[in-house]
């Protein structure tokens, strides 16, 4: 029985209860279809007790579930066990942010949305620093370097052999920040013009001409799954991050993107919108 479920863990439980749910049924009725105790279901479904990919397959078909495809995403989310370096952090920083990587490492893509900041994933060193440094309530010095090694390392999904496709729509106002002084902030914009050049990121930029837009108070980070129903959305929020999974919240947020794309610079653009700022610093 686990204790702490992962993230991911519990988002498997959650799809099989949906699924559940679907076809009608109670946890005691899908039980006795497994020979199983109602609680070892609900165990099942809150993640704490794993989840075999034969019985991700014999719930579908007591459910009479008929997508395929996603049956076979869940049974080979049960099929994973792999222990990811975020693990390392586990006593040292908030569940949420293992989650996150957690998930990062198994997307299919991913896309963001700031305002006020640049994306983690896309962050220098010396800029991260910065970030942490200002962080209400102040951190001490050990978390700062937690934190700090820990966003360096998420962004190994754009470094490996197969990179995960990473698109982002950075405001003007992200980039006109100096964060760190002239120099970090140039040494910034570059990393993000040489990050643009790559043909696995696309980067895009809204300018203050844009005015409102959708979306334009949050930060917002996609994560595709395997299937869209496991799809994710992340609120970077100042009291921590806020989880979406729900059918609706996803159709929200996948329209809000596609909104953002029709008002947002072309990449070429964007790029020379970068070598605008630099010049300004």
């Amino acid at each position: 029985m686990r204790s702490h479920p992962t993230g991911r863990q519990v988002r498997l439980g959650a799809e099989l209860r949906k699924l559940r749910e679907r076809a009608g049924l109670t946890s005691t009725e899908a039980g006795q279809l497994l020979g199983v105790k109602q609680n070892q279901v609900s165990n099942m479904e809150s993640g704490r007790m794993g989840v075999s990919p034969e019985r991700v397959r014999m719930l579908a078909c007591h459910y009479d579930c008929p997508d395929h495809e996603l049956i076979d995403a869940l049974a080979h989310t049960t099929s994973d066990r792999t222990r990811g370096w975020w693990e390392q952090y586990r006593e040292l920083l908030p569940g949420s942010l293992l989650d996150l990587a957690e998930l990062e490492h198994h997307a299919e893509a991913l896309r963001d949305s700031v305002t006020a900041r640049i994306p983690g994933l896309l962050q220098t060193h010396d800029h991260a620093r910065e970030i942490f440094r200002q962080a209400v309530t102040e951190l001490p010095p050990p978390d700062i370097e937690h934190r700090l090694s820990f966003r360096i390392k998420r962004q190994a999904v754009l470094y490996k052999q197969n990179p995960v496709p990473y698109e982002a729509v950075i405001h003007e106002a992200a980039l006109r920040m100096k964060v760190g002084g002239p120099r970090v902030a140039t040494q910034q914009l570059r990393h993000l013009l040489d990050m643009s050049e790559r043909s696995d990121i696309v980067l895009r930029a809204i300018t203050f001409d844009v005015g409102a837009y959708p979306g334009s108070g949050q930060s917002i980070y996609y994560v595709h799954g395997p299937v869209p129903q496991l799809d994710s959305v992340y609120l970077d929020q100042s009291h921590g991050l806020a989880f979406l999974d729900a059918e609706a919240q996803l159709h929200k947020y996948r329209t809000l993107f596609g909104r953002l794309d029709a008002v947002a610079l072309a990449p070429d653009k964007t790029r020379d919108l970068i070598h605008n700022v630099m010049q300004d610093l």
